[in-house]
């Protein structure tokens, strides 16, 4: 008997995680998700954007738009920043981040100073905003590699 050949590639594998963790999120708009990985491919740390431990997701707004102060934007905790706080072992130096949303310029600054070297993306929908543009100077400035995730359209259903 031969091993099974339709099993899914370490990118899907991992990307496909960071796509679950976004699922936690309850952003009405916007759900992002990351996970880090060593590079022997083990699962290092999981994030998903949300507000702080302690800050209420019920009590904290969640709007756009209007007064800052009382839009998400002062609040949230975006999904790397949040798998880089989440892991507890030490170094991410050599790195790689698989998110679903190519990181703004802030989330590149925490990228850039844990060590992570390469990040693969699912999407760069804001890639012409002066965040991402900024993020993408910063990270190449840094060395850090960043690759459009390649989707195989491979649909992966899970039952819970």
């Amino acid at each position: 008997m031969e091993k099974r050949k339709d099993y899914i590639s370490w990118d899907e594998y991992f990307m496909g995680v960071a796509m679950l963790s976004a699922a936690r999120s309850k952003d009405p708009n916007t759900q992002v998700g990351a996970c880090i990985v060593s590079q022997d491919n083990k699962i290092l740390s999981m994030g998903y954007n949300g507000f702080p431990i302690g800050c209420s997701d019920d009590e904290f707004p969640w709007c756009r738009e209007g007064d800052p102060y009382d839009s998400k934007y002062f609040y949230t905790t975006h999904s790397e920043l949040n798998a880089i706080l989440n892991y507890r072992g030490g170094s991410l130096e050599g790195s790689k981040l698989y998110v679903t949303l190519f990181p703004c310029n802030e989330c590149a600054k925490a990228i850039i100073q844990s060590g992570i070297k390469t990040l693969i993306y699912a999407d760069d929908k804001y890639a012409d905003t002066p965040a991402v543009r900024a993020s993408k100077r910063m990270l190449t400035a840094a060395g850090v590699t960043f690759i459009p995730y390649v989707h195989t359209g491979r649909k992966i259903e899970l039952t819970l």
